[in-house]
This record gives C-alpha cells, sequence and structure tokens, in this order.
C-alpha cells in the first residue's frame, strides 16, 4: 500500500511523518485491498485562532475512494479523530463483504441440499406456448383451482392474471 504525505503551510517532520505512518498501519486490520492513502496536514488560522486540518483519501480497489477530513486545535489530535473515522468506515465495508459471503455460502449449501434429493428432472412443454387473448386466461383461470396463470398475450408480452376474492382478478 503507498502512502503519500503532504503538508500544507506546514513543515513535516520525522515525528509527524512518523506518526501519520503508524496510524495508517492499524487500517490494514480488516483484510480490505488498499491501494494507496494520502495525507494532506494543513495549517489553518482563522479570526486569529491557530488550528490543523487533517485529510486522508483512501482508494479502496473495486470501491469508490474514501476521503476523511478532520479539523482540530492539535495536529496530533486531529489524526486521530481522522484515523478513528477511517476504521469505523473500513469496518463497515469489512462488515457488508464478510456478511455477504456467510449469505453466499448458506444458499449454496441450501441449493445443494435441494439439488441431492431431485432424483431425475424431465423436460416438459408448457400448455401456453402459443399467444392468447386476456380473456381466454380469464376463462381458463376460473375454470381451474390455480390462483394465478402465466401466459403470453396476443403482443407477445409475458403476463399474469391471478385471482383476488370472489369474482375478482388482477393482472399484470
Amino acid at each position: 500500500m503507498n502512502l503519500s504525505i503532504v503538508g500544507k503551510q506546514l513543515e513535516l517532520t520525522d515525528a509527524l511523518k512518523g506518526y501519520v505512518e503508524t496510524a495508517k498501519d492499524s487500517l490494514t486490520k480488516y483484510n480490505l485491498d488498499i491501494i494507496s492513502t494520502r495525507c494532506v496536514l494543513s495549517a489553518d488560522e482563522k479570526n486569529g485562532k491557530k488550528g490543523f486540518s487533517v485529510e486522508f483519501a483512501i482508494n479502496l480497489a473495486h470501491k469508490n475512494t474514501i476521503v476523511i477530513k478532520q479539523k482540530d486545535k492539535d495536529v496530533y489530535a486531529a489524526i486521530d479523530l481522522a484515523i478513528e473515522r477511517a476504521k469505523k468506515v473500513l469496518r463497515r465495508h469489512h462488515d457488508k463483504a464478510t456478511s455477504y459471503k456467510v449469505k453466499e455460502e448458506e444458499t449454496d449449501t441450501s441449493i445443494s441440499a435441494v439439488a441431492d434429493d431431485i432424483e431425475e428432472i424431465i423436460p416438459m412443454r408448457l400448455d401456453s406456448y402459443k399467444p392468447i387473448e386476456v380473456e381466454e386466461a380469464l376463462n381458463q383461470l376460473k375454470e381451474s383451482p390455480l390462483q394465478f396463470l402465466v401466459f403470453t398475450d396476443m403482443e407477445d408480452k409475458m403476463r399474469v392474471i391471478y385471482k383476488k376474492s370472489e369474482n375478482k382478478f388482477g393482472l399484470y
């Protein structure tokens, strides 16, 4: 992972560089593919009060860049607060990725369990492979005990007609 430290209106000392590097190392514990990190340290002065701002731009593989800005009176405190916010964002990305993988594994096992129960698959031809009128589909649904009927209408659109209640029907 590349690290770039830039100082604006601020002299970068070895202590500041070392502090940012050790803070950046704490971001690697989430096992995300961090391509590069850019840290911009700048000194601000408003209304006679000195302050510092820190900006971290973290580039992740296959994700958008995470930008975190933090201001404080002390440069070290600003770095600490920005790193804590970055950890929170990276932890959320990590949790999303790991929870998705767990769900994916669960579905794979359930599909394989269902596939083991199936002994033989017999191909069937649908009864209504030709387009039919909506009225004809309605009559077929009224005569059958089914709740819904899927068919192709005369405009070659896939349609669904379903029973709502007593003598009421819906059409998609």
